[in-house]
């Protein structure tokens, strides 16, 4: 899994970038731990110093006592885990991801990891993995720039950049080709755009700020506000790129990668009134374009991340055996967001729960972790 450690030349210690993390927090509404997360937390929390005497107990003696890590991590928050790797390294003197990746292994060391990660890092990881050993049908960069929110994204190019001390722009364009290094590039150098736009703003004129604060602002916006009329000329101009196979046209992918999730949204509704087809639907004429697959899979992760997620899982636990890596990736990305709702559309979709066709597929402790995440009763 590579280096596991926190990195002390984080450009979060960067007054600039800090200031930066700061303006974008009030600009954009951020994904937080909602209803939608399946975790299970302790009525009452024990405190941060209790939490890392039990972890180190559960490395001494004979023998590793899994299921006390697991009674522990599977059920504390991001921000939790944070102050517990901080606190543990404090008190032990030793990085507690590097005790974990001591004392575990296989399938049960990946998911106990990743989640214990913070999340900014986490990605940087995965992005960094689907890099080096990227296919064509390895959507994880795509499901990375779709799913997370602008602020998120920044955090994970600023972990990226402390770990591989390389930007993951840089990576995508050795390891991708054609249109979908186009694609991908489009979404992450926009953030470069506003970091530069960031800077230009501490140092101009109020007039100036007026003009280029909303310009930095729109970029990816968060919000519900949506412009009607924009939506339906560009279903329209969609429209126009699909009837013409012209799938890669800068216009198609600025739309894509540029509006809003309420604008797209709206767009596609607009698209499916107008033409009686839903978009998804007309970007199925050609089944084995990888390209046209991937441009779905973009419209389905912004539109219904559920959805979305649902169809990785599905498709990670079939009959034909398990993809333990999807199915790690998905539990501990989304067990804090919006895990409930995918399991609801996982249920729908396939007639059992997520927890049952976790319980078929995978065994041990690996097994004990996921259902502690997705909030099985027993775990």
């Amino acid at each position: 899994m590579g280096d596991l450690r926190p990195h002390s030349t984080s450009l979060e210690t960067d007054t600039t970038t800090t200031s930066l993390s700061s303006f974008l927090a009030s600009r954009f509404r951020f994904q937080t731990p909602t209803t939608m997360s399946t975790l299970t937390l302790p009525s009452s929390a024990p405190s941060v110093a209790e939490d890392c005497e039990q972890l180190k107990k559960a490395f001494d003696g004979w023998g590793t006592n899994e299921k006390l890590i697991i009674s522990i991590l599977a059920h504390r928050t991001a921000s939790q885990l944070k102050l517990i790797r901080q606190t543990y390294t404090e008190t032990y003197g030793e990085d507690l991801l590097k005790a974990l990746d001591k004392e575990l292994s296989s399938d049960f060391e990946k998911v106990v990891l990743l989640w214990t990660l913070d999340p900014a890092d986490r990605d940087a990881l995965l992005a960094n993995e689907a890099t080096r050993k990227w296919t064509a049908s390895n959507g994880v960069l795509l499901e990375i720039a779709c799913t997370r929110t602008s602020h998120e994204l920044f955090l994970v190019r600023q972990a990226y950049h402390a770990r591989f001390k390389k930007s993951l722009e840089e990576d995508v364009a050795s390891h991708t080709t054609g249109d979908f290094r186009k694609i991908v590039q489009y979404y992450m150098s926009c953030y470069i755009i506003l970091f530069h736009l960031f800077q230009a703003l501490s140092v101009m004129s109020d007039s100036s700020t007026q003009l280029l604060v909303p310009l930095v602002s729109s970029f990816r916006y968060e919000g519900d506000d949506v412009n009607m009329r924009l939506a339906k000329s560009e279903s329209k101009m969609l429209r126009d790129h699909i009837t013409d196979k012209a799938y890669n046209h800068e216009e198609f992918i600025r739309i894509l990668t540029t509006r809003s999730k309420a604008q797209l949204n709206a767009t596609f509704n607009h698209y499916n009134n107008d033409y009686g087809n839903a978009i998804t639907k007309d970007l199925k004429c050609d089944p084995k374009d990888e390209f046209l697959a991937l441009v779905r899979a973009i419209v389905k992760s912004i539109t219904y991340p559920e959805k979305y997620f649902e169809k990785v899982l599905r498709l990670a636990i079939n009959k034909t055996g398990t993809d333990e890596g999807a199915l790690t990736r998905v539990i501990t990305t989304r067990a804090e967001v919006d895990m409930k709702q995918i399991k609801e559309e996982y249920h729908r979709r396939n007639s059992v729960p997520l927890d049952r066709a976790i319980v078929r597929d995978t065994s041990s402790d690996y097994e004990a972790m996921l259902l502690a995440l997705i909030g099985h009763e027993d775990a």
